[in-house]
């Protein structure tokens, strides 16, 4: 893709800060630092008004789009028509609902159905061809034989349980105008409802992956994307051999990562939007974190390290582990000298101290976020186990369980009174939690559990 021929947006985190000396810009996701000299200048100045890319600054602007502190912005006028065959599995689906998104999806080429061993077979849908499958085999399964018939450069995947906004065909087929992606996800929204849990998931789905566009990794603000919409070059689909059809569960992330792994972009855009179906009660909901949890020790065997509950640098662990055992003042001292170490790590930069203070900042803040996560998610039953024994760590846990989710639904806007907000997202974590221990005791593989540090 040539950069100076579409313009883009900047990311959330973008960060200037302008000196005689020339200015330094921290964006993107992980964080990461850029030294701009006079033509970087230029070009953070273009992007940060009109989002174009001088002549001449196209190679820094695609350092910027690599580290996700820039984003496509698609512009309508400027794309390739492209087809689309639209693969739905389904399993002992409602052909009513089945049959109101095949006629959301109309504008595609081709749509068809795979009825995954329902107990009751499907009939004919205007607008889809209905393929049978005898034996159910699971998503991977029926996402596989849909996509065997497909003849279109692109196939979008959708589950039967989604609606899909025909608003968002233009802006997520633009994405295919460069060569070099090869997945692009819309944004997965909860639908809206009035019972409890789709008041929950209205803001809480764990498909849902937020407002903010980003480029998919392992590591990054945005490290996954599910298949309950997901379109995909056939191409890469068939180099990759399709879903893993031995995964009941995860198959969605491990397809993304193989496919990132061979240098092929995958795109979250959430201007476009499917909605899902929240589930019926809290226990459907607890069974399907549970599902989710269960699948971490697979992802952690085909992906080592990427399935990590807690990804952080060891200095911000060790000084938030200081305040939790009792030494706030210990681990202040911790994070500060991670500061000035980063400081002189700096060495030229302008203002290095300011610059410092903002990088270690963010990332203290951010690890004690995910340290919170992690003792409350994934190793919840140890953290209970150590909570009874220790007076002073059950009063971090319970930090650790209310204090972020709080600050969650405040930040959310969520209907829901804080109480039940905070009481499902504790049954949220326990059930994610519970399958990643499920998993770890079936494989016998610990790497779901165990965190990794910077």
């Amino acid at each position: 893709m040539n950069p100076s021929a579409r313009r883009f947006r900047v990311d959330s985190s973008w960060w200037r800060h302008r000196s005689a000396a020339g200015d330094t810009l921290v964006a993107g996701s992980p964080l990461r630092l850029f030294r701009l000299g006079a033509e970087g200048s230029r070009l953070a100045d273009v992007l940060e008004s009109d989002g174009r890319v001088p002549t001449g600054t196209e190679s820094l602007a695609e350092r910027f789009l690599a580290a996700g502190a820039i984003h496509p912005i698609i512009d309508e006028s400027t794309l390739t028509p492209l087809a689309v065959t639209v693969v739905i599995p389904a399993h002992d689906e409602d052909p009513a609902r089945i049959a109101a998104l095949v006629r959301q999806v109309s504008a595609a080429a081709r749509v068809i159905v795979v009825d995954d061993g329902s107990a009751t077979p499907l009939g004919p849908i205007d607008g889809a061809e209905v393929v049978r499958r005898e034996t159910a085999g699971g998503p991977a399964a029926a996402r596989n034989t849909g996509a065997a018939r497909a003849t279109t450069d692109i196939v979008l995947f959708l589950d039967a349980d989604t609606e899909w906004d025909p608003a968002g065909w233009t802006t997520v087929l633009g994405h295919f105008d460069d060569a070099h992606v090869g997945l692009v996800a819309p944004r997965v929204a909860g639908r809206p409802g009035t019972d409890l849990v789709a008041r929950y998931e209205i803001t809480d789905s764990p498909l849902d992956l937020g407002p903010e566009p980003a480029r998919v990794r392992a590591g990054s603000r945005v490290s996954y994307v599910p298949t309950a919409a997901l379109l995909v070059r056939r191409e890469v689909f068939e180099s990759l051999s399709g879903f893993d059809e031995s995964l009941r569960y995860g198959e969605d992330v491990d397809f993304v990562w193989r496919a990132i792994s061979t240098d092929r972009i995958c795109r979250y855009e959430p201007a476009a939007v499917a909605r899902h179906r929240a589930r019926p009660d809290i226990r459907a909901l607890a069974r399907q974190r549970w599902s989710y949890g269960s699948a971490a020790a697979a992802l952690d065997e085909r992906h080592p390290g990427a399935a990590a509950p807690l990804r952080v640098n060891r200095w911000s662990a060790i000084a938030w582990s200081l305040v939790a055992i009792g030494h706030p003042l210990v681990g202040g001292a911790v994070g500060a000298g991670s500061t000035a170490a980063l400081a002189r790590k700096l060495g030229a930069t302008p203002n290095r101290w300011l610059v410092a203070g903002r990088l270690a900042g963010l990332g203290n803040l951010h690890a004690g976020r995910l340290m919170a996560s992690a003792i409350t998610r994934s190793w919840w039953p140890v953290s209970l186990v150590v909570a009874v024994l220790s007076r002073r760590l059950r009063f971090a846990l319970l930090v650790a369980l209310v204090v972020p989710n709080l600050y969650r639904w405040r930040a959310s806007r969520s209907e829901l009174d804080p109480v039940r907000y905070v009481a499902l997202r504790i049954v949220d974590d326990a059930s994610y939690g519970a399958g990643v221990w499920t998993g770890v005791w079936r494989s016998r593989r610990l790497g779901a559990l165990r965190p990794r540090f910077d």
